[in-house]
């Protein structure tokens, strides 16, 4: 294993390009990886300039606006680790409504967002179409592991110190469901591309010789 330090400017460039290398007659799926604290939103942002500049259109999705309903997520309480990391996202609707459009041959019409936890209820947002060689940026913690297509996976990987340190006090019950995550999926391995950003200042890229 090698890891790389690398600024974190340099990092959105060197994803964008390996993004931007992908074919153009088909669209690109990238799975960004991470618990809150590794801050996947954060470089979903970051990467959507870039990608621009590259002749990319590109669609952000988060797996926060593909939460189940709370009487699902919810059903053994609302800090239950385990319904955190079985129940709580719906990777049923990611697939449908997201991903699979994304197939070869398929349609390209997107929903963008599915629930609103906010208010629990769906969000009734219009369908967007992804033209031809444009790229979905889907960001969001536990990814790996549910049979999800993409072309890309990236995860930011946290130690667990630096996870726990990172982590809020209202979302440390969350942190059993990171540790089953290692121990089944083990995303570091499953993973394209690894950045371990126990300090976000200073990332690094893993790679394995």
């Amino acid at each position: 294993m090698n890891i790389r330090p690398i600024s974190p400017s340099s990092l959105v460039e060197e994803l964008a390009d390996r993004v931007a290398a992908e074919p153009r007659d088909s669209w690109v799926r990238v799975a960004l990886d991470g618990a809150p604290a590794a801050r996947p939103e954060s470089l979903a942002d970051a990467l959507t300039e870039p990608l621009r500049l590259r002749g990319r259109e590109v669609l952000r999705v988060s797996t926060a606006d593909f939460l189940r309903p709370a009487s699902l997520r919810f059903e053994y309480g609302r800090t239950d680790p385990d319904s955190f990391y079985a129940d709580w996202f719906d990777y049923g609707g990611l697939a449908r409504e997201v991903l699979g459009p994304l197939d070869p041959g398929r349609s390209g019409k997107v929903l963008p967002t599915l629930w609103d936890s906010t208010v629990d209820r769906a969000t009734r947002a219009p369908y967007v179409t992804v033209p031809p060689g444009g790229v979905l940026l889907l960001a969001g913690p536990l990814l790996l592991g549910r049979g999800l297509p993409f072309e890309l996976t990236v995860h930011l990987r946290l130690s667990p110190g630096a996870l726990a340190r990172r982590t809020p006090d209202e979302q440390r019950w969350t942190l059993p469901a990171y540790v089953r995550y290692e121990e089944e999926v083990a995303p570091a391995e499953a993973a394209d591309v690894v950045v371990r950003v126990d300090d976000p200042r200073h990332p690094a890229l893993v790679t394995w010789s």
